[in-house]
């Protein structure tokens, strides 16, 4: 008998279900889309903003620094603040910020108000990055964690590849407030997804107890703002101000670290860093990030001056990673559900030390082919592993703990992505003929930039294959845990 109603009432709840993780899953993609597409369309904006404010490109420059500073500073206080108060009031709220920044963005009639609502981006940025990942563990079933983590992956990817060819052609056709203006729509279409979507709560979730943590919220946004900012002024040369800053941040970890042994309730519980498998992942990731980045960061002067491509054929190149990883990260969600997030994981850093590798040759000979056949193998490798790296970790945390893990876990990518662009481009100008002029196009020849490509990617296969160490290394943790 109560087979009988079990079956009976299933045909009506499922569909409502189903429908309700369709809005769920749609609104964590558009989340993730806006963020990452937050960051890069307004990098294209620049040169615009320059002429229209009649600024300096170290003032405008600002427009996309304070939208990254927002994020890497609030990312973990935004995911602990969610695990005590609910993740969905917050996420809503971070969507509502974020959407109602970017119109005054468009609105801002000056560089410096431009600036401020790029810092109040930020934060909504924040919120919708630092939940994304913690929704997924508490909206789809732990067997099909890796799908949604890859299509949480390839939206980001869209969302990077998007922003400079959809700004171009905003910019040139309607003018620079339109890159920003778009947000909104967008934005008020993800906040309705979210608002019938995502659920109210984990019923087996115990919200996290205490009071915020806001004296180490503010220490570890100071001792992270500090670092950002190290590894980002002086464009690329490194002086007793960014030797201050990073000194800085070391007494600022000491002091953050001191601090969360004393609170009651504190931020990050520095106890989960003894979990071998959580550092690593976090470990990874930094690593893999910085990796990443000097595909960004070395490519252009490669194309351009190695190769000597035009900017149409330039462009083409550069988008080729990019394309590759959005249409790798759903396969990668799939053969992490089917082969396991751990071993996968391995395999997509194997796959990334062999694109490095390859790209470190420089074969110009080869010319676009020599780049774009390993740039394909480097980000399929990359899309693999942060699929399976996010699964991985957050398919083991507690529901109370989600928050602040998939803040950690963007952090640590954020970092990686800043320490990248900044050591990276060093490494290049340092391997290039040209590097004790600065990496400029008006002296690089192409003699030079293959040389510093070739000395940037043989430390990132070095990276590369440190990660990999790592992976291996925590593999073994698992399975002496699971035999045990």
């Amino acid at each position: 008998m109560a087979v009988a109603t079990q079956n009976r009432d299933r045909p009506i709840s499922a569909p409502q279900e189903n429908s309700s993780a369709v809005s769920a899953l749609a609104s964590l993609s558009l989340a993730t889309l806006l963020s990452s597409l937050g960051t890069s369309i307004a990098s294209v904006g620049l040169p615009s903003l320059m002429q229209t404010f009649g600024a300096s490109f170290q003032a405008v420059q600002w427009v996309v620094l304070a939208y990254l500073l927002a994020i890497t500073t609030l990312i973990v206080s935004a995911g602990r603040l969610a695990d005590m108060l609910g993740r969905r009031p917050l996420l809503l709220g971070g969507i509502a910020l974020f959407t109602l920044a970017s119109l005054l963005c468009a609105l801002a009639p000056t560089l410096w108000l431009l600036i401020a609502a790029r810092a109040l981006q930020g934060l909504g940025a924040a919120v919708m990055m630092s939940l994304t990942l913690a929704f997924v563990a508490q909206t789809v079933s732990k067997d099909r964690t890796g799908s949604a983590m890859g299509l949480l992956g390839a939206m980001s990817a869209i969302g990077t590849t998007l922003g400079p060819s959809l700004g171009g052609l905003l910019i040139a056709g309607l003018g620079w407030r339109v890159i920003f203006l778009v947000n909104v729509p967008l934005g008020l279409l993800t906040f309705a997804l979210a608002w019938r979507g995502l659920p109210a709560g984990d019923k087996n979730a115990q919200p996290a107890s205490g009071k915020f943590d806001a004296m180490g919220t503010v220490l570890l946004a100071m001792t992270l703002a500090a670092y950002a900012l190290a590894m980002t002024l002086g464009r690329g040369k490194f002086g007793a101000l960014n030797i201050g800053l990073l000194a800085a941040t070391l007494l600022g970890l000491v002091l953050f670290a001191i601090a969360q042994g004393k609170a009651k309730t504190p931020l990050v519980q520095l106890g989960r860093f003894r979990d071998p498998r959580l550092s690593a992942s976090l470990a990874m990731n930094l690593i893999v990030a910085t990796v990443m980045m000097a595909t960004l960061v070395v490519a252009p002067f490669y194309l351009s001056r190695g190769l000597g491509l035009d900017a149409a054929m330039v462009g083409v190149g550069l988008s080729a990673g990019p394309l590759v990883s959005a249409l790798s990260a759903l396969l990668a969600g799939r053969l992490a559900d089917r082969f396991g997030a751990q071993r996968m994981m391995a395999v997509g850093l194997f796959a990334l030390g062999i694109g490095t590798f390859l790209l470190s040759l420089a074969m110009t000979r080869l010319g676009i082919a020599g780049y774009v056949v390993p740039i394909a193998i480097t980000c399929f490798g990359y899309a693999l592993f942060q699929t399976s790296n996010n699964a991985a970790v957050m398919s083991r945390v507690g529901a109370g703990e989600r928050g602040v893990v998939s803040g950690l876990l963007n952090l640590s990518r954020n970092l990686g992505l800043i320490t990248g662009a900044s050591l990276m481009g060093a490494i290049f100008a340092a391997g290039s003929a040209g590097g004790r002029h600065g990496i400029g196009q008006d002296v690089l020849s192409s003699a030079a930039a293959a040389q510093g490509m070739h000395v940037t990617f043989q430390v990132a296969t070095a990276l590369a294959v440190l990660a990999l160490v790592l992976a291996l290394l925590s593999a073994g943790t698992v399975t002496q845990g699971d035999s045990s």
